[in-house]
C-alpha cells in the first residue's frame, strides 16, 4: 500500500509541474470560445420535473444528503450513458447504487465515445432522456464545460480530489484514471509484445486494434499519445503517435476492428491498446482469451476520466446523487475492484481504508514508474491535430 500512495503522490505533483495552470488554461478555453452557448430554458417535460423540487445544490454537505436522497428517489431515475458495464467496474457501480436508493438506472448507448455523450446533452436538451450525467475524456469536459452543458457541483469529498484533475469551478472533476496497455490473446499470440515497437513485427499482421476512433473516443485519442511518446515524439507533438499508426496500417498490422468485449473473446481482436483497468478486467472477463497485459516500456501514458452533471438534466437531484456515490468511499474503492486508480487515491490509502487485496491485484508499481501525463493544453492540441492528420494517413 505504501508503494502505491508513494506512486500517486509523485504523479499528482508531477502533473502540477509539468501542466499549464487550471485557472490559466480555463481562461484561455473561455477566450477561444466565441459564442459560447447559453443554455435557455428546458423545456416543458423538464420543466414539469424541476417545479416539483426548489433548486438543487450547489455543494453537497452531510446536513443536506437527506434532502438531496429524499428528492432524488421521488426522481426515481438516473439516466446514465456510455457506461459498459465491463469498464472501471461501471456494472457494479450502477447495481449497487440503484439497490442502495432504489432507483432505476438506464444506461444509453453503453458503447459510445465521449464525443456522442456530450452530442446527446445537446440534442435531447429537454427530453426526459437527456442523460442526466456524462463520464467524459478530458479534452471533451473542457470543451463541453465552455460550451456550457454542464452544472456547476461541488460534492462532499471534492477537497480531497487532487486539484490537477478537477475543474475548479465545479463544472467537471476526474473519476479514476489508468495508463494506456497492450493486451493479446494468449490462444493466437505466441510471442506477446512489450513494446509500441514490437507492434510492427511481421508476425502481428492483422492483429492490432485499438479501443475506437481517436476522432471520437478518449481512449483511442490517449492511445495515439501513448504511442507517440513511445516513437520519439512527446504529448505535446502527437505527430509521431499519428504516423506510428499509419506505418501500422500500411504494414497490414492494424486492423479497422474497435475493441469490445465480444471481440475479445471471439478473437477477432488478438491485441488490443486500451486502459490497464480494461485489459485487466478481459483476463477473468473473458478467460477463453486466455488474455495478457503488458505495459509498454517505451511509452507509458496515464489519463483520467471526468465526470459532469447535465445543465439541465431531467434528474437533477439523482445526477447529484450519482455524483455524492461516485465520490464516496465505497464508490471509490468500486473502481480499484475494475483495475482503475480511484481519483481519491491519497485521501483513502492515508486513512487505511484500501483493501490489500484490490491492491494486490494490480500491476507492480514499478511498471508504472516512468508514466506520462499530458496537461490540459497538451490534450486539447493532441485531440485537434488527431482531427486533421488522421483521417488523411491513417483513414
Amino acid at each position: 500500500m505504501e508503494d502505491y500512495e508513494a506512486q500517486e503522490v509523485e504523479f499528482w505533483a508531477k502533473l502540477e509541474e509539468e501542466g499549464m495552470s487550471r485557472s490559466s488554461m480555463l481562461r484561455r478555453s473561455a477566450a477561444a470560445a466565441v459564442g459560447l452557448t447559453v443554455l435557455g430554458s428546458a423545456g416543458t417535460a423538464l420543466g414539469a420535473t424541476r417545479a416539483r423540487f426548489a433548486s438543487p445544490p450547489l455543494k453537497g454537505t452531510a446536513a443536506g444528503m437527506a434532502t438531496l436522497i429524499k428528492n432524488a428517489k421521488k426522481e426515481g431515475t438516473l439516466n446514465a450513458i456510455a457506461l459498459p458495464r465491463d469498464w472501471a467496474n461501471y456494472g457494479e457501480l450502477m447495481d449497487t447504487f440503484s439497490k442502495k436508493y432504489g432507483i432505476k438506472i438506464t444506461d444509453d448507448n453503453p458503447d459510445g465515445s465521449s464525443a456522442q455523450e456530450n452530442e446527446a446533452i445537446r440534442s435531447l436538451k429537454g427530453d426526459s432522456r437527456a442523460p442526466d450525467a456524462v463520464d467524459v475524456g478530458v479534452s471533451f469536459a473542457i470543451s463541453g464545460a465552455n460550451e456550457g452543458l454542464y452544472a456547476k457541483y461541488f460534492n462532499q469529498n471534492y477537497k480531497t480530489i487532487p486539484r490537477a484533475m478537477k475543474d475548479t469551478r465545479g463544472f467537471w472533476m476526474g473519476d479514476y484514471w489508468g495508463a494506456i496497455s497492450i493486451g493479446y490473446n494468449q490462444n493466437l499470440i505466441s510471442n506477446p509484445p512489450k513494446t509500441w515497437k514490437d507492434l510492427l513485427k511481421p508476425e502481428y499482421k492483422g492483429k492490432v486494434a485499438l479501443n475506437g476512433s481517436p476522432l471520437t473516443s478518449n481512449s483511442a485519442v490517449s492511445g495515439v499519445i501513448a504511442a507517440a511518446i513511445g516513437n520519439g515524439g512527446s504529448a505535446s507533438d502527437v505527430t509521431a503517435g499519428i504516423d506510428f499508426f499509419a506505418q501500422l496500417k500500411k504494414s497490414g498490422n492494424f486492423i479497422p476492428v474497435q475493441t469490445t468485449p465480444a471481440t475479445v473473446a471471439s478473437g477477432q481482436t488478438p491485441i488490443s491498446i486500451d486502459w490497464d483497468y480494461n485489459n485487466l478486467a478481459y483476463i477473468a472477463g473473458a478467460p477463453s482469451a486466455k488474455w495478457g497485459v503488458s505495459i509498454p516500456s517505451d511509452g507509458v501514458y496515464g489519463g483520467y476520466y471526468a465526470q459532469a452533471i447535465n445543465a439541465t438534466a431531467p434528474h437533477p437531484w439523482t445526477a447529484r446523487l450519482w455524483e455524492e456515490f461516485i465520490y464516496s468511499d465505497q464508490g471509490q474503492i468500486l473502481f480499484l475492484k475494475g483495475f482503475a486508480h480511484p481519483a481519491r487515491f491519497n485521501d483513502l490509502a492515508q486513512r487505511k481504508v484500501l483493501p490489500k487485496a484490490l491492491l494486490n491485484a494490480l500491476p507492480s508499481p514499478a511498471l508504472y514508474a516512468k508514466v506520462k501525463f499530458a496537461s490540459l493544453a497538451q490534450q486539447t492540441k493532441a485531440k485537434a491535430l488527431i482531427a486533421s492528420q488522421w483521417p488523411t494517413k491513417v483513414g
